[in-house]
């Protein structure tokens, strides 16, 4: 719809257009501004738009597009300006616009964007008629577009059809084969029931044969029991040889065999320290020296008893650690408890473990300290010291009950020495035929130097 103004020339300028300006026109439009826009000098360009002189057209369209609509529709000299750059560019377009015959062959939205910008009598009209044909080509090439969308889901459902198909084919093809295939392996599962039933009966028929030669076995065993015990005691001597040889080929090394050998060890060290005490000459005994008298030179009774030593005297623990193959075993924290109750636990092992250390170079015998692991929150990070073995009981495990272990451990006749002053430990390894010492007997040792 056009309006005008009584008593104004017509010249298109008192037109409004009634509706929005159509997007493609407008992005014409904007084009045009744009395009003019760089032939302006800053003073002939409105205030609101000098901040985008220097930019280029592409990039002055793309950030300052509403603000030059804007201004082309607010600043009657800016459009004026802006139609001068278009008749300059495009000529044949605006004159052809003046002249009330636009060219036929034109852009519709070209067209509409110069009258919009030029404002030639009737360009409302020009403008409206573009943006119908621009609707009009967008529905149209919106339709050829569903067109084609839809000609392309049809072939695609084809050929999604058409895979299906096949594929159900390939799955019904692949059931009829799992079909076959389980029916063959039901049948082999048949005949391996089959077999094992027929298996189980075989072994309960065996175990009936061997429950009926066990309980002959039981009645000869019965019959002749004399027999049996030797036959029995036999058959546990061939079992402990057959697990000692077992374990040694395991740890490649008996453990029976390392008792037997360290007792004769013990045995032959104890009769050569016996021959070297008694100094006994080459020859057999004389009869006359088998009369009980007092020779010169030879301690009396009285004599022998001035010798005996107080049970506190660590001269003890020296005379017990000179016997052959002596092993020494400590209850460690009885110990330090006992000497340096003071000091933290880890000084204490570490100053008990460096005396021990000594005490095992002085006197040679085997020495091991024992420490009761439930007091430990992490493992110890320790280097045993030369000569001593270190041995932390094992969580549920103490101390005590470690010692009395090793002692059982020990081949009988060998002499074990334990350093504690628990009364239930020296009663329980003196049991065992170890010979306990008080804790302060070995601190006094080690005072002594």
């Amino acid at each position: 719809m056009v309006e005008t103004t009584g008593g104004e020339p017509d010249d298109g300028t008192a037109e409004v257009l009634d509706r929005p300006l159509p997007d493609g026109v407008r992005r014409r439009v904007v084009q045009i501004v744009s395009d003019g826009f760089g032939g302006l000098t800053i003073g002939e360009l409105p205030t609101q738009l000098r901040q985008f002189a220097r930019f280029a057209p592409n990039r002055r369209a793309k950030f300052a597009g509403n603000a030059m609509a804007a201004a082309l529709e607010t600043d009657p000299l800016f459009r004026q300006r802006i139609a001068e750059k278009l008749r300059e560019a495009q000529s044949e377009l605006t004159g052809a616009l003046d002249s009330g015959a636009p060219p036929p062959a034109a852009d519709p939205l070209d067209v509409a964007a110069a009258a919009y910008v030029l404002r030639p009598t009737g360009w409302v009209k020009l403008v409206a008629a573009a943006g119908e044909e621009a609707l009009r080509a967008d529905a149209e090439r919106a339709d050829e577009e569903s067109r084609a969308e839809l000609e392309r889901l049809r072939q695609e459902l084809e050929e999604a059809r058409g895979q299906t198909k096949a594929e159900t084919e390939r799955l019904r093809t692949e059931l009829e084969s799992a079909k076959k295939e389980a029916e063959s392996l039901h049948r082999k599962l048949r005949g391996a029931l089959s077999d094992v039933k027929r298996g189980e009966a075989a072994v309960r028929k065996l175990q009936s044969e061997t429950d009926t030669a066990r309980a002959e076995g039981q009645a000869q065993l019965s019959a002749a029991e004399s027999e049996t015990r030797r036959l029995k005691a036999r058959l546990g001597e061939a079992e402990a040889a057959l697990e000692a040889t077992r374990r040694a080929t395991r740890e490649g090394r008996s453990v029976e065999d390392m008792r037997v050998r360290l007792l004769l060890d013990t045995v032959l060290e104890a009769t050569q320290g016996l021959r070297r005490e008694l100094a006994l000459p080459p020859v057999s005994v004389r009869p006359a020296e088998t009369v009980d008298a007092v020779e010169p030179g030879r301690m009396t009774p009285k004599d022998i008893a001035a010798r005996a030593l107080s049970e506190h005297d660590p001269a003890i623990l020296d005379q017990l650690l000179a016997l052959p193959q002596a092993h020494l075993v400590v209850d460690g924290y009885n110990v330090t408890k006992t000497g340096y109750p003071q000091m933290p636990l880890e000084k204490q092992r570490l100053r008990l473990l460096g005396q021990l250390s000594q005490l095992a170079a002085q006197t040679g015998a085997e020495v091991t300290c024992v420490f009761d692991g439930a007091e430990l929150a992490a493992p110890v990070l320790l280097a045993p010291p030369r000569g001593v073995r270190v041995l932390f009981s094992k969580p549920g495990v103490t101390a005590d009950e470690l010692i009395r272990q090793l002692v059982r451990a020990e081949p009988p006749g060998r002499p074990v020495i334990v350093v504690s002053t628990d009364r239930e430990v020296a009663d329980g390894i003196a049991k065992a035929g170890a010979r306990p010492v008080a804790s302060v007997v070995l601190l006094k040792r080690f005072s002594r130097g």
